[in-house]
């Protein structure tokens, strides 16, 4: 099987058909941007020191250093900065049904956990639903778009909800997917 990189934003998204996938989706004010752009300076500045060195990082330290911020990302958003909206439980229960609403057609939902900033889920697209824009990137498009809509009804606001990102982890084998 091949295994796809897209990139919609800053991470990049590993697709390939028939997996099963970790996603995060948070917020869209649970990590600051001056927080983000203090880590990207940070990585950007390791970079630089090795290309100084006349060297490349390699396969495995660039791997290191995603992994990394990856780690970092997830301490801050469980430290549950931003509104919380997630904590109210109408709220909650809407992503709750966004998730399950299509179980068993475009896709097997395996487990999920909505924390007070942010969503984990894991999920198997099925295979019929895969189309050009990704059928990850599709699935989560539903998930939030949806939510995002009735959780601004809710709540009597507009504006962005969901952060447009979100981190994926391709589950490679049954280790990683004994949760």
């Amino acid at each position: 099987m091949i295994v796809q990189s897209r990139s919609r934003g800053y991470l990049p998204h590993w697709e390939k058909s028939g997996s099963t996938y970790f996603v995060t989706f948070r917020l869209a004010d649970s990590l600051p941007g001056f927080i983000l752009r203090q880590w990207a300076f940070e990585r950007k500045d390791i970079e630089a020191r090795s290309r100084a060195q006349n060297r490349e990082l390699t396969k495995y330290e660039c791997e290191r250093l995603a992994a990394l911020f990856s780690e970092r990302v997830d301490k801050y958003l469980d430290l549950g900065a931003g509104r919380r909206w997630l904590v109210m439980p109408d709220i909650a229960a809407l992503v709750v049904s966004a998730l399950k609403f299509m179980d068993g057609q475009r896709y097997a939902l395996h487990a999920w956990c909505v924390m007070p900033n942010h969503v984990h889920v894991v999920v198997t697209p099925v295979r019929e639903f895969e189309n050009a824009k990704g059928q990850l990137g599709s699935i989560l498009h539903s998930w939030k778009s949806y939510t995002a809509k009735e959780a601004n009804r809710i709540l009597r606001r507009t504006g962005e909800f969901w952060y447009r990102e979100y981190y994926d982890h391709l589950i490679r084998d049954g280790e990683e997917h004994s949760f």
